[in-house]
């Protein structure tokens, strides 16, 4: 079943076609990520297919039966409202009364009465199945102040708020653009699992290549102004777009050869004759317009000169921070080493940032010394968005730090030169600062960071609305980066590629110093949770026995039957028949085998009703397992 149709439609944006005479389309049960370079118009076509802007051409038709759910990147919210108001104010009866019944709860002078009246309505509604869900997605996001107003939220806090509002409304479709950005890890876990496992219509914009590959069965690429579509996960897109551009390249090459004679065969003419050949004259326009291709996206290269560092880095000894009752960091030390490559996690307001602005000075610990050596030169890139004058060019941004730039190979450039190797191209250069997309100013305040020739460099969520193709050239710099490196992110592909261990914040003030990777850190907690599991049933079955020898008195306690024993061992084999199968189809849907949408939706709903039952049969072993 089709959900939503553009035709022809196009948008222009400074001057320029973003995208012209496009076509696209998402049906029931598709979940499309899609991806492109900053500044192609991305996050303008989701807002064109969401009905936030109009097209300048053609036309957008939703069936009328289907509600969509839209997540912007900066979400428009009253900024009045609390967030309960805000998260509460869809056309919705069931969220009316959950709403109202979650505020006289909290209210001490509702009377009696009222409550039971309003217990009595969820009764009416089936509400109470539904309030649970609300209060995990709740959970889960981290919203836990639902009196607090709007304006006074951060950027991620709005965000997160927008997030709940989309996911507790439950539309017919969803369109996200860049959900996982200001997510913590767990929190896109939890995401990417109930994105990808429910029946789920989805189109969304995200740089998380991870996220890709488990949510998305089909991408879309946006190059040129033209929709590139891939059946698949991310993985597969990757293969077929590099054959795409192979023959792309060698079209456009044919076409330059053949323009040439064509070309001298235009010229040869004479004015009077021309006429006679006019269908060749039109085909040589067309094959110019081929000709003109590019042949490649443009590349991005990183490689300023290192300043060198000496032998003392960093020497962080017993540090201790607090804001009022809330311990950040508690008696930590750390002496850096050269080229040291090392990653934080942890929930948000955990402390990452404070922790990354003691280190450079910024703010001082309540106790303990931070001691940076004299080499030590710091390039640290913030999550704040790029402070710039509404006069201000592209090329003044970048000359008010340098003029010349020297390049690892001891070459001296331009800052136009050096520009172009961040993809600003010489007419770009010229343009206000402020008709940048989200995506292009993050990579000019980047190149504001690198130009400093640091040999220690922060990045605190780097990856933030950045294109993929940015990332790719960003992490094979890092990876050749010869100074220290400190990355704060939530993009675990980005951080499995370049850190060796982590710093784990944990709470209340404790940093866990850990040797791996983001995949190593999280295969260890699983294990973890396996060994603590396997302790709990020792402990269940440990009372049973010492009671028989101890406790005569308690031997008429009830105990399992044959025929509980029989179930016992049954549900063990059914349990994991159950987990097979909830592997093999989450394999089926990820692989991108298939586009029957029909197949598609009833694997989702075995998948749903698989982990329904593995909940209720793996609650009963444990029951069973008491008695065993």
């Amino acid at each position: 079943m089709n959900y939503l149709s553009a035709e022809n439609i196009s948008k222009s944006f400074s001057d320029r076609w973003l995208f012209k005479n496009l076509n696209f389309g998402i049906s029931q049960g598709q979940r499309v990520a899609l991806v492109g370079v900053n500044g192609s118009g991305k996050t303008t076509l989701l807002n064109v297919l969401a009905g936030k802007l109009p097209p300048d051409e053609g036309s957008v038709s939703v069936r009328k039966e289907v509600s969509i759910g839209f997540l912007g990147q900066n979400p428009e919210m009253n900024e009045e409202l609390t967030v309960q108001q805000t998260i509460f104010s869809g056309q919705s009866e069931v969220l009316d009364v959950i709403r109202d019944y979650e505020v006289a709860l909290e209210n001490p002078n509702t009377s009696a009465e009222k409550m039971q009246k309003l217990m009595e309505r969820m009764d009416e509604l089936q509400a109470w199945d539904f309030e649970l869900k609300v209060k995990q997605i709740l959970s889960k996001l981290g919203i836990h102040n639902l009196e607090q107003q709007i304006k006074q939220l951060s950027g991620g806090q709005r965000k997160r708020v927008a997030m709940a509002r989309v996911l507790i409304e439950e539309p017919s479709m969803l369109i996200l653009d860049e959900p996982t950005n200001h997510l913590d890890l767990d929190t896109i876990e939890w995401l990417e699992n109930l994105l990808s496992t429910q029946n789920t219509t989805l189109l969304m914009v995200t740089h998380d290549r991870y996220f890709l590959d488990k949510v998305a069965n089909e991408i879309a690429e946006l190059d040129g102004g033209k929709v590139y579509t891939y059946k698949g996960n991310y993985t597969y897109f990757v293969e077929k777009k590099a054959e795409r551009e192979e023959i792309a390249a060698a079209e456009t090459d044919k076409a330059r050869n053949l323009m040439r004679k064509e070309l001298d065969w235009i010229r040869r003419q004479p004015k009077a004759r021309g006429t006679k050949a006019k269908y060749r004259v039109d085909a040589f326009e067309e094959l110019k317009e081929k000709a003109a291709k590019k042949t490649a996206a443009p590349t991005l290269e990183l490689s300023v000169k290192t300043t060198r560092q000496g032998s003392k880095i960093i020497e962080v000894d017993h540090i201790s921070k607090r804001f009022g009752d809330k311990v950040i960091v508690d008696d930590f030390s750390y002496v850096f080493k050269k080229k040291d490559r090392i990653g934080i996690v942890g929930p948000n307001g955990a402390g990452k940032s404070t922790f990354l602005n003691m280190l450079v000075g910024n703010l001082q610990p309540d106790s303990g010394t931070i001691d940076a050596g004299q080499t030590t030169i710091f390039g640290y890139y913030t999550q704040n968005e790029l402070t710039f004058k509404e006069d201000q060019r592209v090329i003044d941004i970048v000359k008010e730090i340098a003029e010349v730039v020297e390049m690892a190979n001891g070459e001296v450039i331009t800052a136009s030169q050096f520009l172009q190797h961040f993809q600003f191209a010489p007419p770009q250069q010229y343009t206000m600062v402020s008709k940048l997309s989200g995506g292009e100013k993050r990579r000019l305040q980047l190149l504001r960071v690198l130009i400093k020739n640091p040999n220690f460099l922060i990045l605190d969520e780097p990856t933030n609305d950045l294109d993929i193709i940015t990332l790719n050239i960003l992490e094979d710099f890092l990876l050749n980066f010869g100074g220290c490196l400190l990355i704060v992110s939530h993009d675990r592909y980005f951080m499995d590629r370049l850190v060796e261990h982590l710093f784990v914040f944990e709470g209340e003030g404790k940093i866990r110093n850990f040797p791996g990777n983001y995949t190593d850190y999280r295969e260890w907690l699983q294990e973890q949770e396996r060994t603590q599991v396997q302790e709990e049933k020792k402990v269940i079955a440990a009372p049973v026995v010492e009671k028989k020898q101890e406790e005569p008195a308690a031997a008429n306690k009830r105990k399992a039957t044959y025929n509980e024993k029989r179930e016992y061992e049954q549900l063990e084999k059914e349990i994991a028949t159950l987990e097979a199968r909830k592997e093999e189809i989450t394999g089926l849907m990820n692989a991108g085998t298939t586009t029957d949408h029909t197949q598609l939706t009833a694997w989702a709903s075995e998948l749903e009703a698989i982990n329904g039952q593995l909940e209720e049969k793996e609650f009963r072993w444990l029951e069973l397992a008491e008695l065993m």
